[in-house]
């Protein structure tokens, strides 16, 4: 670079000679910015979205949400109304029925409802306590099932999986919370007909009520609870299970990506699978409907457990016994996931945008 004599460049000369006449000086060429040099990453993640961003795979935390989510307990009992008011309660009363009574058909079933009321009797037993149940235990089972969701998916748990882990502990919570009396009092409702059959006049749904607490307690009006709580177990983990794990497949089969939002239809139908899938557990429910029944049997004597009804109904009817009542309970079962699950997340979202 070329000096002037007294040791400086032409540019340093230059621009404070134009200072000391006064003339405007050009400023100083820009830096070039400095070359940034982080580390990569030591996780790199599955998809291109933060994990705890809400998708259509599986219920995590919504954009923002800072710990416990209280609304899914309004949504979760919401919901759960809607859906024992619409198609819940007469499939409930009509699969009750025939796991009841063994010997009928669907179609005697059918006749055998209708005998009580006309359309009135496919709702017997809704007020209050299929009300009442379906409002605490929906609360329940939503809450605590995305809860546990929310948690495991943040750990990087398979979709599917967080899904079954959220039905599994959503179903234990609300059977033991809620649902031992009031499904114990709706099914004592729906099967006390029997007693009538034997010339007797059945007693009203509060005298039911009142007679079963002053001869067994608190015990006896959560009779068979521990088989409604391995029903809600399996039940909702294998719903919630089989609907996100449709939810994938249903991805992979149209190519959408991880934060891509599946369609009304796409949604449903994934819930639909879930909802029919999950009634593999059909005995567990025939189990629970004949330890709350009120009918008495010499066979199996007061004392009812899960092994030795299981064991009184497979030497009375076979392994068909054990299913009866499968058909109306795989349109419960679609119904009910569709409500719990696709319709609930549509909800749920909507809240969190209010």
């Amino acid at each position: 670079m070329a000096r002037s004599v007294f040791g400086r460049s032409k540019h340093a000369h230059s621009r404070r000679y134009r200072q000391y006449l006064g003339q405007p000086v050009l400023p100083c060429p820009a830096l070039p910015p400095l070359p940034c040099s982080l580390p990569p990453p030591l996780y790199k993640p599955s998809f291109p979205h933060d994990p705890h961003v809400l998708t259509a795979m599986a219920i995590t935390k919504e954009p923002g949400q800072k710990g416990v989510s209280w609304s899914n307990i309004a949504v979760g009992g919401i919901m759960n109304m809607f859906e024992v008011t619409t198609l819940g309660q007469p499939l409930e009363v009509l699969k009750t029925q025939m796991a009841a009574n063994r010997q009928q058909t669907m179609f005697q079933a059918m006749q055998t409802v209708w005998s009580r009321g006309g359309v009135a009797g496919f709702y017997q037993g809704l007020i209050p306590w299929a009300w009442i149940e379906a409002s605490t235990k929906g609360a329940v089972l939503l809450f605590t099932a995305s809860e546990i969701e929310t948690a495991t998916t943040s750990m990087g748990v398979n979709p599917a999986v967080a899904g079954l882990l959220g039905g599994m502990g959503g179903g234990i919570a609300q059977a033991y919370a809620t649902m031992g009396f009031c499904t114990c009092m709706k099914t004592a409702e729906i099967t006390r007909h029997k007693q009538a059959a034997a010339g007797i006049k059945p007693p009203s749904t509060w005298a039911v009520f009142a007679d079963i607490y002053r001869r067994e307690g608190i015990a006896g009006i959560n009779k068979g609870v521990n088989a409604v709580a391995v029903r809600q177990c399996t039940n909702w983990g294998s719903r919630m299970g089989f609907a996100r794990l449709a939810e994938s497949n249903i991805r992979k089969w149209k190519g959408k990506g991880e934060d891509e939002k599946l369609t009304a239809f796409e949604k449903i139908l994934s819930s639909t699978i879930g909802g029919a899938l999950a009634t593999w557990n059909q005995p567990i429910e025939v189990v629970r409907v004949e330890m709350q029944s009120m009918a008495k049997g010499a066979e199996r004597g007061e004392k009812k457990t899960i092994l030795n009804t299981l064991s009184y109904i497979y030497k009375e009817n076979g392994i068909k016994g054990l299913y009866r009542g499968v058909t109306p309970r795989i349109g419960l079962g679609m119904w009910q996931t569709v409500c719990m699950v696709s319709f609930a997340d549509y909800v749920k979202a909507w809240v969190k945008g209010q």
